[in-house]
């Protein structure tokens, strides 16, 4: 199975004409998750980052696909990670999903389980590295996982 992946033009559409987007499917294999470091630091030839913050990114973009592929289809099965880039004048957000079998993040009073508090070090990570973080479940079942960097 290879990656696929797809670019929107942004000239193409002028609701659109300050931004770009990117869509990336790739095997949820660890040996894919490259091609998602690499999108990235093609995006940022486009809108230009900081190396320091291109390192933030890579490694929260590196460590959301590596729970998705570790957690989401740990039972051996074959799946896909989605790796959608936002790159705005402000902001890049990513979003990383999978059709894995979820998981349940929220304790019913609204606090993080103890899976994600006492082993989720890479979502620390992430957190710690972005402004914004949501992580959730993905319409028609599996994982989601967005963050947001505003930019200068």
């Amino acid at each position: 199975m290879g990656a696929s992946g797809t670019t929107h033009n942004p000239l193409d559409s002028p609701s659109d004409a300050a931004g770009y987007r990117v869509h990336l499917r790739i095997p949820a294999r660890a040996e894919y998750i490259t091609l998602g470091r690499l999108a990235l630091t093609g995006l940022s030839r486009l809108r230009e980052l900081s190396d320091e913050t291109l390192a933030d990114l890579k490694l929260a973009l590196t460590e959301a696909c590596s729970n998705s592929v570790r957690h989401a289809y740990r039972d051996g099965r074959a799946g896909v990670v989605d790796i959608d880039y936002n790159l705005q004048p402000g902001y890049l957000a990513i979003e990383i999903s999978d059709d894995g079998p979820g998981f349940d993040y929220l304790e019913a009073d609204g606090e993080e389980t103890s899976e994600l508090s006492e082993g989720g070090l890479g979502l620390a990570i992430i957190r710690s590295l972005s402004d914004e973080f949501e992580l959730g479940s993905r319409n028609g079942g599996g994982s989601r996982l967005r963050f947001v960097k505003k930019l200068p």
